[in-house]
């Protein structure tokens, strides 16, 4: 970096980053040596001990013939994912094609659309491995920055849910997407307020881009109802509002694919030119190795094929200048159980061992809450769905717990169902009680 003079950038133009909340979050949990402190900031799974999870079908497989390649390979009982993997013989290291592995954006467009959709067999689908949602989330903003053209240019400004994950204005606004946010959660009854976020997309400039948590709402937890969803697709349709949703829990959410997949397929039933943002971190318990597919879906028009391959022309110098081929050893893992039947059935049920032991954390913690009588109603920890919860403890609250009992959660309230356990639990609902009657 040059200091010369008369150089515009200097070393001392650098200001200081704030640190991110979640990670500084993360830090000082770690800093705390109370052996009783909980953490419920963590937006990973864990299991019943508080420990990681490896989910069994992708750490040990059945014996079983999988396709690897052109490669057929038949497997003992003992062998894992990744022993799976490497006996392929003609496995390297090369790079990937800029849009990935194709075995997994094939697979991945089955799981998100559904294996008989017409979007799909129409050929109507682009898709682009990413990395993870995130990734998948910056290539869409930069490819809608980039060639979305409304006939407003008010209209190029993406919505997001007031509250949505932190990181969803960060990425929008590295690419210069203009933001504003719809209202989402009702302080008051601790769910959607739909009325408010009806309210707001009705009266969004026509062509306006619409960001939508497709199931498990982070950080609310709080989905709308089919009924609901049907509801906003016909606003959306009226207003010629742009859909991008943004998928990072589907089967984890509820412990069923299709269901967390609905609302995504609704709009396509629906006609939808739209976006979707997809990850593997969640449901395959994929974190560290970035996994995800950027899809695009045309409208079914005559045109529509070639409107899909001039997409995937761009999308793919996009990819390349970005950065430049995937990461294969995720891709891989996923692939290998999306494209086995067995497989896919264990993952299922590795899904749901997830998901019912989230379910069963906001049971117990509500019951618990109740029988103490805790003031206020608790009902909403279990209306709500997926990894997080919003409690609907002020910031006071939260950092009073923190100081008093060293549960860990952000500001706002939201705590990861996932940090919960058997072991902890009651121990957090004493905590809530004790600070909500202020004693």
């Amino acid at each position: 970096m040059s200091t010369d003079k008369g150089t515009s950038f200097t070393v001392e133009a650098v200001p200081q980053a704030p640190e991110d909340p979640l990670f500084g979050l993360m830090a000082a949990y770690r800093r705390d040596e109370d052996t009783h402190k909980v953490d419920l900031g963590i937006g990973a799974y864990r299991d019943d001990n508080a420990k990681p999870w490896v989910l069994p079908v992708v750490k040990q497989v059945r014996r079983a013939s999988c396709t690897l390649g052109k490669l057929s390979v038949v497997l003992t009982p003992a062998l894992q994912a990744e022993d799976r993997i490497r006996a392929d013989p003609n496995l390297n290291h090369e790079y990937l094609p800029i849009a990935g592995l194709a075995d997994f954006t094939t697979a991945s467009q089955r799981l998100i659309f559904g294996k008989s959709s017409p979007a799909i067999a129409d050929q109507r689908v682009v898709s682009i491995q990413s990395i993870s949602g995130t990734g998948a989330l910056h290539l869409g903003s930069l490819f809608l920055k980039r060639f979305y053209n409304p006939s407003s240019p008010d209209a190029k400004t993406i919505y997001f849910s007031n509250p949505s994950w932190a990181n969803h204005k960060q990425i929008f606004s590295n690419v210069d997407l203009p933001t504003k946010t719809y209202p989402y959660f009702s302080a008051k009854t601790k769910g959607l307020d739909f009325d408010g976020m009806t309210k707001t997309l009705q009266e969004a400039t026509e062509g306006s881009i619409i960001l939508l948590h497709a199931c498990a709402h982070n950080p609310t937890g709080v989905d709308p109802t089919k009924d609901q969803w049907k509801q906003l697709a016909t606003i959306m349709k009226q207003r010629s509002l742009f859909p991008f949703f943004d998928c990072a829990y589907q089967g984890f959410a509820s412990g069923d694919l299709n269901n967390d997949a609905w609302a995504i397929r609704h709009f396509v039933e629906q006609g939808f030119e739209l976006l979707v943002a997809q990850s593997y971190a969640k449901n395959f318990g994929l974190y560290g190795e970035r996994a995800g597919c950027f899809h695009f879906v045309t409208s079914p028009a005559t045109d529509a094929k070639d409107t899909a391959t001039r997409v995937a022309s761009q999308l793919a110098i996009l990819q390349r200048s970005e950065i430049s081929n995937p990461p294969a050893y995720g891709a891989r893992i996923a692939s290998l159980i999306l494209n086995d039947d067995a497989l896919f059935a264990e993952w299922e049920a590795n899904l749901k061992t997830m998901s019912g032991r989230i379910i069963s954390m906001r049971k117990e913690l509500r019951e618990k809450l109740e029988a103490m009588g805790t003031p206020g109603t608790w009902n909403h920890i279990t209306d709500q769905i997926g990894m997080f919860s919003f409690t609907g403890l002020t910031e006071e609250q939260v950092l009073k717990i923190r100081e008093d009992a060293h549960v860990y959660m952000t500001k706002n309230g939201r705590i990861s169902m996932a940090g919960l356990n058997t072991n902890n639990v009651e121990y957090f609902a004493k905590a809530v009680d004790k600070t909500v009657r202020g004693s």
